[in-house]
């Protein structure tokens, strides 16, 4: 029993995934009619016992069309001529798509501007006012 890393926290069992191989439409010329290169590759989310139930939660409503209403994701990898190269492509999309859900972003802590960068900010708008101001011909320096 392998199992894949997701993150340094998230692992998957490789016997949650189901393989289906079909018969691609990319490339591969005459051999694209006789052998079943592409991957359908099956995955049950909602089933998963390895996944976070935050990260379980943000993929099922992440509304992403590969996604079925009993919460399986399907993914299809037809880029490559052989099977192995399809199934690894399969499985690096699936587990980027974990890893994006379970990104969590840093907060924003919230800072005051300086006392600095307040004065330069309106001199900076008193420099451009009397740039605007000399332009209507009318030279006032009052």
């Amino acid at each position: 029993m392998t199992s894949i890393k997701i993150t340094a926290d998230i692992f998957i069992d490789e016997m949650e995934l189901h393989e289906k191989f079909v018969r691609s439409s990319g490339p591969g010329g005459q051999n694209v009619n006789k052998v079943s290169t592409a991957v359908q590759l099956r995955f049950n989310v909602a089933q998963s016992e390895n996944l976070p139930h935050r990260v379980k939660m943000k993929i099922l409503q992440s509304g992403d069309s590969r996604l079925t209403k009993e919460g399986e994701m399907v993914l299809i990898a037809e880029s490559f001529r052989t099977q192995e190269a399809n199934r690894k492509d399969a499985i690096e999309r699936l587990k980027a798509i974990i890893r994006k859900a379970a990104f969590i972003p840093k907060k924003r802590i919230l800072t005051k501007p300086s006392l600095g960068v307040k004065k330069r900010r309106l001199e900076s708008k008193a420099k451009r006012g009397t740039i605007k101001k000399t332009r209507s011909g009318k030279i006032n320096l009052d």
